[in-house]
Parts: structure tokens; sequence; C-alpha cells
């Protein structure tokens, strides 16, 4: 038994040894595996570097605008005026911040925002997965006709015009809700969310049923708790589009005291009288234009990067998640 074993375990030796063996191959006329430990060749070890040069040259293009407009909202109006860059004040000074803040158009305009901004991400996320989820079952007669309709708008739209008259017609303007409803569903979102809906196991499904669920209760306690990470990526998707809004307000709000925060940050930009644009009746108090505009971008920029890390756990998950079958 011995003898016959012997030959065995010299052709397992030498194959285990010689590089162009079947174990070391990953298929026919394939380059043998690096083995663990083994150096990287040059080439490969400048495109890496050539990769990372190329990320960190982006990081900083990117990053350093949005250090300057921080820096400049503490810096003082003798700084601004004699530095026409920096990433660091020399003097902080929090008059801006503190001017801003205590007039009431930017106060208003601020509460605005995130009261729209509440509502809109929970109307948008509800109709959005109440409608994917009846999409995401095959039997639903009309299913096809609906989805091919679906994908219809995310190719064509009506415009910013037809769009503009029926928000109108429906009496919606100088109303919150002309923020909101317009852009109730995004299509990519829906069929996204649709297919992460279709991979649930349907077992799942069909044992809440068995037990006397509904489908308003299956939806309720089986798919949603399911769905907590592409419901909480596209709710950041939904309230940053609705935080960053500019257009739909430019058209659909006249009252000033319904403007919300990105209104305000563009009266501020482009107004030449920055104290009535503010509501300070006394321009004597007035703080550095620059350091204003700063802080009111600054401000504006903040709170959903505040909101990000909570959802940072679920947000590569989400995105992936839903986003291959059809």
């Amino acid at each position: 038994m011995s003898t016959l074993d012997e030959p065995g375990r010299e052709v397992q030796a030498a194959a285990l040894d010689d590089p162009r063996s079947v174990r070391g191959r990953s298929g026919p006329g394939t380059q043998p595996l690096r083995r663990r430990g083994q150096k990287e060749s040059l080439g490969s070890r400048l495109f890496d570097g050539l990769n990372l040069l190329v990320l960190v040259a982006l990081a900083v293009i990117t990053v350093l605008p949005f250090l300057y407009v921080i820096a400049g909202s503490f810096a003082s109006e003798a700084e601004l005026a004699s530095r026409p860059f920096f990433l660091w004040p020399n003097d902080v000074d929090l008059s801006s911040y503190a001017y801003i803040f205590s007039t009431g158009t930017f106060v208003r305009s601020l509460l605005v925002t995130v009261g729209v901004t509440a509502v809109g991400t929970l109307v948008q996320l509800a109709l959005t997965a109440t409608m994917a989820y009846p999409l995401a079952h095959k039997a639903l007669p009309g299913r096809n006709l609906v989805l091919n309709l679906v994908i219809f708008t995310m190719v064509f739209g009506g415009g910013m015009i037809p769009t503009f008259l029926i928000v109108r017609e429906l009496g919606l303007l100088n109303s919150y809700w002309s923020l909101i409803l317009p852009m109730a569903i995004s299509p990519f979102y829906l069929v996204i969310i649709k297919n992460f809906f279709q991979e649930l196991p349907e077992e799942l499904q069909e044992a809440g049923r068995i037990d006397g669920c509904s489908e308003i209760g299956v939806f309720f306690r089986i798919v949603l708790p399911l769905s907590k990470p592409i419901l909480a990526t596209f709710s950041l998707f939904y309230a940053v589009g609705i935080w960053n809004d500019f257009m739909s307000p430019l058209l659909y709000i006249d009252d000033s005291d319904k403007w919300t925060l990105q209104m305000f940050i563009r009266q501020v930009t482009v107004s030449a009288d920055m104290a009535s644009t503010l509501g300070q009746l006394d321009p004597q108090y007035l703080p550095p234009e620059q350091g204003i505009k700063f802080a009111t971008v600054v401000v504006g920029t903040l709170p959903i990067l505040l909101v990000y890390p909570f959802l940072q756990k679920h947000f590569a998950k989400g995105m992936l998640i839903g986003s291959v079958k059809g």
C-alpha cells in the first residue's frame, strides 16, 4: 500500500511546486497566480501610484474651495480684503454667524427648508415604496405597461413650462406642496426599489399570508423591515434633492415669507443691499458681506453633512442591492 502511495505523493508535491500546474492556473493559457508574499511588478506599482495621485488631486480640488468658504465665514472684513485665499483665519470672528441667526428672514427660511425636507422625504419615499411593491409582483395585471410608462418618463419629460401650468391649475402656487409633489416619485429610484423588492424571499411573504396577513400587513411587517438599507439610502437622496432644490421655489413661490434656504442664499449672493435682504433695518451693524455669504453657504451645507454619517452604513449596500436584476 505504501509503495502505491509514494508516486501519488511525488506527483502531488510536484504539482504544488510547479507554477505551471493546474493548481497554479486560473484557466487555459493564463499566467500563474501571484503567490502570497510575492512582490508586485514595477508596472503594477506605477499604476497604483498613478491612481492614488489622481484620486488625491481630485480630493484636494473638491475639498479646498469648501475649506476656504468655511475659513472665510470666520474671518474679519480686513482679512477677507487683504488675503485672496487662506484655509485658516488669523482672527476668528463669529459676527457673520451671529448676524444671520439674529435676522428673522434667515431663521424663517432655515425652518421652512427643514420642514419641507422632512415632510417631502417622507411623502416621496412612501409614494415610491408603495408603488414599487405591487410592481415587484409579476402576476400584477398591466404590470409591464406601467413599467414601460415609468421607463418612458426617465427618457422623455414634459419640461418646465408644462409642469408649471399643471402646478398652477392644481392651485399649488405659493404652496409648500409645490416643492414636494411635482417630484414626488423618481422613476430611477422606483425601478431600483422595485428590483430590491423582487429579490426578497417569496417564502417569507407567503408565510405572512398563511399567518393571516393581508398584502398591506405583508408590506409593513415583512417587506419594509427587510428594506432598511435601500430605504435609508434613497431617503438620503430624496432629502438632498429637496434641500438643494432651487428651481422649484424660484418658479412656484412668490411670497418671500415662504422662501427656502436656497432662495435665501441666492438673494444674499446677488443682492446689492444686504441689509434689506436680511431684514436688518440698521446697516450700521452689518458684518462683512463676503463673510455673510460664506456663513450662509456653510449653514446651508452643514445639515446634510451631519446626516450622512448616520446613514453611511446603509449607503453602499443600498446602492448595490436592487440595481442588478431587472
